[in-house]
């Protein structure tokens, strides 16, 4: 019995012709644990995208960044990451609570690679990682279901220019989110970051905005 595979895909896959290639590729590919190889890969990384669903089923598809390491695998079935400080709506972390099921996608653009990860997850403010994890609001926890690897053919070759300044480091203060300076946010910010913004100097939203579009590495 497949792990991977329903109805609606033996549909397809015997439409076209691909029944049996598939059953082949999750033979060879579908894995439960993580060896070395998938270790390694995986907490090289400093980046993945975080496929969550919502209390109405919808799917929300998420981008997760840090410095590499700040996925670990924690045992043969285990990983876990940080929940950094986002935009305040928690949808990837609200939707974790309500629904468990997740998809992650680990990919490298310079090798190119990629691996896939369904699990179930949970989120702990009490996790004993979060000591690991410098300014994270919780830690999330994914049981390992299935992983595989994907074939590198469409992944478009691209190079890292530069990390992301927001990521928390011990040897600076993370600097505040550009957009949480913007004067329409100033009355709904948390008193913390509405302190900080004050001293920063607020900005119009057209002029964060003008940022983004530009590329400025302070947005």
């Amino acid at each position: 019995m497949s792990r991977l595979f329903g109805e609606q895909h033996r549909v397809l896959q015997d439409e076209f012709g691909t029944r049996n290639m598939a059953d082949r590729i999750e033979q060879v590919a579908c894995r439960t644990e993580f060896d070395e190889e998938s270790r390694g890969f995986i907490e090289s990384m400093d980046m993945f995208f975080l496929a969550t669903a919502d209390h109405e089923g919808r799917p929300t598809v998420s981008y997760k960044g840090g410095d590499p390491g700040f996925v670990r695998i924690v045992d043969s079935t285990t990983l876990v990451f940080p929940s950094y400080d986002g935009n305040g709506m928690f949808l990837s972390m609200g939707n974790i609570a309500r629904n468990r099921q997740i998809g992650m996608l680990f990919i490298s653009f310079e090798r190119p690679h990629r691996i896939r990860v369904q699990g179930t997850a949970s989120i702990s403010r009490e996790d004993p990682m979060m000591a690991h994890y410098r300014e994270a609001d919780f830690v999330v926890r994914v049981q390992l279901s299935e992983l595989w690897q994907n074939c590198p053919r469409y992944i478009h070759r691209y190079q890292k220019v530069q990390p992301s300044r927001y990521v928390p480091r011990a040897e600076c203060e993370t600097p505040l989110a550009e957009w949480k300076r913007i004067d329409l946010v100033q009355d709904v910010l948390t008193a913390r970051d509405a302190a900080k913004a004050q001293a920063a100097g607020t900005i119009a939203i057209e002029e964060w905005i003008e940022k983004v579009k530009s590329g400025d590495p302070g947005a």
